[in-house]
């Protein structure tokens, strides 16, 4: 008589655990646009949440430490004249974040680490290259300032936001809306999915289509892909029954799935986040109220369903926490912050353990916010891995560093010399002196702004720390 082993993985009694309600962030208007994007973005240092934001787009930064219940006049990120769609944290800078919107541009924005008295309105840099609204960005993973966006004119488009320049428009390979654009570990390849029913794998560099399949999964609904660290292919999508059901695919052999399961019959989009060091990927479903994950092995059946995380409140968006913000002391190996209607919830994934040592298996050297390329060596043809770091003493976030834009000046170019013109029309060598010393009297008063500000938000700190103690 045989009897069935159970499969060996140290992923097997993984749970989630939602925190404290001291903990959470309260009094958030979450955004109501209409959109499949995450809606937060986190890192660790701060939490991003698209919020509701009357005449334009907006949405608010809050460092992590800052639980609770959040000052309705707690300053915004505002300059998007419409709703912002889609927001992503820079993975080599945690002070730097860019912001997609239906006013057809991405912003990018410096933040800086103490909380500032007014809003900020002003981005590092802005580019302008998109006819129609813009609801995916993401960054690339191992070149420095290399910035991706696609919007709804069915255009993607790789920025430099170094220079603020564009590097490179895929213009001709998508005939309907872009569903999702995700990239390989090293950021040589992306895998697209489209309205057109197709999932691409497409070299950016080269501007063409390495593989496609038509219709991974047969229903109409939308489908996403996300590159796996063996470089397969992962897809959430529908059956012709509209179940819900996901796909693993080797794109060398696009014809047949290595894996394809039907799950359950709902109309959330499933947003997938991938772990690509433990391989395991997490399921979020817009308006579901669960979170389901599956391990990724080489062995039958290929994706291992593993448990699934509930609650009774549907789940506005989600954030994934990067590697290197887990608290690794607690055997914690993921943490969502999922968005409800007017608050966001840490949930904690955890691997029970009986230990309190730093446990190796569970945390293999991770990508580290140093970038292993500049964005030109990455034009030019050149690849590298991500730089890992290990987690064994936990991970210090870096100091602010300043995002520098270099724009290449339109006027270097200068036109030939012609007849000398006099004063009185207009000549901006007489105007010079006058403009750089007014410039000058701007810089001054932005910097001496900018120490008050940090003055006055240090001194409310210490009034609330003076204050908590005489409570």
């Amino acid at each position: 008589m045989s009897r069935r082993v159970v499969r060996q993985s140290k992923f097997r009694h993984v749970f989630g655990q939602p925190v404290k309600a001291d903990q959470m962030y309260e009094d958030i208007r979450v955004s109501k646009v209409t959109c499949d994007s995450s809606f937060c973005a986190v890192n660790p240092k701060f939490v991003a949440i698209i919020v509701e934001s009357g005449g334009g787009g907006a949405f608010i930064v809050l460092p992590l430490a800052k639980t609770g219940r959040v000052d309705k006049n707690h300053p915004l990120v505002t300059g998007h004249t419409a709703p912002v769609l889609d927001i992503d944290w820079c993975p080599h800078n945690d002070n730097v974040i860019a912001s997609a919107s239906e006013d057809t541009t991405v912003m990018v924005w410096q933040i800086p680490d103490y909380v500032p008295v007014r809003n900020i309105t002003e981005p590092v840099v802005t580019l302008e290259g998109h006819s129609k609204r813009v609801s995916i960005i993401s960054w690339h993973p191992t070149a420095r300032n290399v910035l991706l966006s696609a919007g709804c004119d069915n255009l993607v488009i790789l920025w430099n936001v170094g220079t603020g320049e564009m590097l490179l428009a895929l213009d001709d390979m998508h005939t309907d809306l872009i569903y999702n654009v995700g990239w390989n570990r090293n950021g040589s390849l992306l895998v697209t999915t489209c309205k057109d029913k197709k999932v691409r794998v497409i070299d950016p560099r080269k501007q063409q289509i390495i593989a496609e399949r038509f219709a991974p999964h047969e229903g109409l609904r939308p489908v996403r892909a996300i590159f796996t660290r063996e470089g397969h292919i992962f897809t959430t999508g529908f059956t012709r029954m509209s179940q819900r059901e996901l796909g693993l695919w080797d794109p060398n052999n696009f014809e047949e799935p290595i894996a394809l399961q039907e799950m359950d019959t709902s109309n959330g989009v499933l947003l997938p986040f991938y772990d690509a060091d433990s391989s395991i990927v997490y399921l979020c479903g817009k308006g579901d109220s669960s979170i389901r994950y599956f391990e990724i092995t080489d062995e039958a059946p290929y994706v291992h369903y593993l448990n699934t995380y509930s609650s009774k409140e549907p789940q506005r968006g989600m954030g994934f926490m990067p590697k290197r913000g887990l608290d690794v002391s607690k055997c914690e190996i993921a943490r969502f912050f999922k968005l409800h209607e007017r608050k966001c919830e840490p949930i904690v994934m955890t691997v029970p353990r009986k230990s309190d040592l730093f446990q190796d298996d569970l945390y293999p050297d991770t990508p580290g916010p140093e970038p292993a390329l500049e964005a030109d060596e990455w034009l030019s043809g050149k690849d590298a891995e991500p730089i890992l770091i290990s987690l064994r003493d936990g991970y210090v976030p870096i100091k602010n560093r300043e995002l520098k834009v270099v724009k290449k000046n339109i006027l270097d170019s200068k036109p030939p010399p012609g007849p000398r013109r006099s004063h009185s029309t207009c000549d901006s060598d007489y105007f010079s002196p006058a403009l750089e010393e007014v410039l000058e009297e701007i810089r001054a008063l932005k910097e001496t702004v900018q120490a008050q500000e940090k003055r006055i938000s240090d001194l409310e700190n210490k009034l609330c720390q003076f204050t908590n103690g005489t409570d």
